[in-house]
């Protein structure tokens, strides 16, 4: 089923521009060290790794959410299942070499900003996770928001039904929030890590489905 590119690519680019003023502005103010929006992390933060310390429990489940269910590599994996639907049922090369590239994009993104910011995690005497490199941004938000904002596109290009978009939506909705909660939860992000991870995935996915819609859109085979 062929669906009309025009109005989906106006409105990825509408929201790529509406999501850049906030993306570049948590950018600015993380690396700057802006002193209010340090504060509230760290009292969010401090929050947040009392009450994982007091309910065992709640953080043992985090702890598997966030390295099993919602890893980076899992959710990459799904995006790799995506891929191979895309050409062994449709031979589809062009849009899952996008698919593929959109996702490399957001990786390296990721790392470079991570280097460019250089921002230290949070530091606890008595931690109850561990997670390595620097923390802006989240990876883990950042990944979970680029997958599952690139598959929901495609089912909607595909002309899923009604009921399976909006699961699809629940489940990409829990997700995404679910992952970028678990990482201020177990003490490894703070909270302003994973609002720009989830922005500059976000916006990612906007580009990328604009510039595709503009360059690449063939429609479905």
């Amino acid at each position: 089923m062929r669906l009309p590119p025009g109005r989906p690519t106006r409105t990825a680019l509408i929201t790529a521009a509406a999501l850049t003023p906030p993306t570049v502005a948590l950018l600015l103010l993380v690396a700057l060290s802006w002193a209010p929006l340090m504060t509230l992390d760290e009292n969010i933060a401090r929050t947040t790794h009392r009450w994982a310390v007091e309910a065992s429990s709640a953080t043992h489940v985090c702890r598997i959410l966030t390295d099993w269910v919602w890893d980076p590599w899992t959710v990459r994996a799904l995006c790799a299942v995506a891929v191979l639907w895309l050409v062994r049922c449709h031979a589809a090369w062009g849009l899952a070499l996008w698919l593929v590239a959109t996702c490399a994009l957001g990786t390296l993104l990721q790392q470079g900003l991570k280097w460019a910011v250089g921002r230290d995690r949070p530091v606890w005497t008595d931690p109850v996770d561990s997670a390595h490199y620097a923390a802006f941004p989240s990876g883990h938000a950042l990944t979970a928001t680029v997958v599952c904002g690139l598959l929901l596109w495609l089912l909607h290009r595909y002309g899923a039904g009604r009921a399976a978009r909006r699961t699809a939506l629940a489940v990409a909705a829990v997700s995404v929030v679910g992952v970028g909660l678990t990482r201020v939860w177990l003490g490894v992000h703070w909270p302003s890590d994973v609002v720009g991870g989830w922005l500059i995935g976000a916006l990612v996915v906007a580009l990328a489905v604009g510039a595709y819609g503009r360059w690449g859109d063939r429609g479905p085979s």
